[in-house]
């Protein structure tokens, strides 16, 4: 292998001049070129670009991809510059799990049927959501992406060569301010003999660091310009994520609206065979949001009476007018705060007690609640009824 000694030799000593300059400005003993307020706030306005950009990247790809072992898998793939596996989504998984234990426990059952609908649901949503990350990863990811190992990689050598055009100039002034001082010093000392032949070459010392310095001032300059330029082209990457952030909440809604329209069409399906299944139980609006879900083990149904209504005429019924039966009353935990509508319904507040009971001709969706001399309509659904 062929070495180039004199260019080793001369790229040590560069590289060594520039230690000296940066570590003697650190040290507050050399002067250093500062950069226009301009190019300065271009400077600023970059790094802050890159930082933000980095943070929501990988916040983004934490949302789309909540495993942290697949995301390091898709890394591994994508450096690699091979092509991702399709990946099945945890709702598809969830969907195939419930179906196949549907056709386990007998489709045509009540089970069976309800695992079905439901599972075929999950596969929906996860279908949605696999086509979501696939849009958000084109459309969001991959400009945000392309900004950072492309365009600010150039920004940041292009900067790294400014910086090293700065430390050459600055050397290259301090060196001729070194010999313009020697010079003048030489000057004013007699003009003897025997010193003329240094005085020469002080001054040709100083005439060849203007001249260095002459041209390392038009390399800063150049180089300065092409690193201006690429800043100021900041604002067209910003524009272009823009776009992007818009896309990707377009995407992001159409995702949610349609997993909104699934879980409403399933619980159509569950309401219209749950009366089916569970004739004396609760069967909720389809088209009304569901009520949050209850973890403790489900409460026994009370009793109705099955006659005619108290007030025939008009069907409707006061609760102040009423009073509780001999029996029949029970004590029931609320499950979630309740808003009364009208004067006829009883506010609830979640995990008090309150005794409730039924009258002849009444919605079985509601109950008569008592608390102390407070009386009113309750929700059968907001209630844990206890024994």
């Amino acid at each position: 292998m062929d070495f180039n000694v004199k260019k080793l030799a001369s790229d040590a000593g560069v590289f060594f001049t520039r230690a000296v300059q940066f570590t003697e400005e650190k040290l507050g003993q050399a002067e250093k070129t500062e950069l226009d307020a301009h190019f300065e706030n271009l400077l600023t306005r970059a790094d802050s670009t890159k930082n933000w950009t980095e943070k929501i990247l990988r916040q983004t790809e934490v949302l789309l991809q909540p495993n942290p072992s697949a995301r390091v898998e898709e890394f591994l793939y994508e450096k690699l510059d091979r092509k991702i596996p399709s990946r099945v989504t945890n709702g598809e998984l969830l969907g195939q799990y419930m179906t196949e234990a549907a056709n386990d426990f007998g489709p045509s059952g009540p089970y069976g049927q309800t695992l079905i609908k439901v599972g075929e649901t999950q596969k929906r949503l996860g279908i949605a959501e696999r086509d979501f990350i696939h849009s958000s990863s084109i459309n969001f990811l991959t400009p945000l992406r392309n900004f950072l190992e492309g365009d600010w990689r150039t920004i940041s050598k292009e900067r790294r060569i400014l910086q090293n055009r700065r430390l050459d100039l600055d050397a290259c002034k301090a060196r001729l301010k070194k010999a313009k001082a020697a010079e003048a010093k030489a000057a004013a000392l007699p003009d003897f003999q025997e010193t003329r032949p240094r005085n020469y070459v002080l001054s040709a010392s100083a005439s060849a660091a203007e001249h260095e310095l002459r041209v390392a001032q038009t390399e800063f300059d150049r180089q300065a310009e092409v690193t201006r330029l690429l800043l100021e082209g900041i604002s067209s990457t910003h524009v272009n994520h823009l776009r992007c952030l818009h896309e990707f909440a377009e995407a992001q809604a159409t995702y949610y609206a349609q997993c909104y329209q699934y879980m409403v069409d399933l619980q159509k399906q569950l309401g219209s065979s749950r009366g089916e299944v569970f004739p004396s139980t609760f069967v909720g609006n389809a088209d009304a949001v569901p009520a949050p879900l209850n973890t403790s083990p489900p409460a026994a149904t009370l009793p109705l009476l099955q006659a005619v209504s108290p007030n025939p005429a008009d069907g409707t019924l006061n609760p102040a007018e009423v009073k509780p039966p001999a029996s029949g009353t029970r004590k029931a935990r609320v499950l979630y705060d309740y808003e009364a509508a009208d004067s006829t319904e009883l506010g609830l507040r979640a995990d008090e007690l309150i005794t409730v009971y039924s009258l002849p001709g009444m919605d079985p969706d509601w109950l008569i609640g008592e608390r102390g001399n407070q009386k009113g309509k309750v929700p059968v659904t907001y209630l844990e009824l206890l024994s």
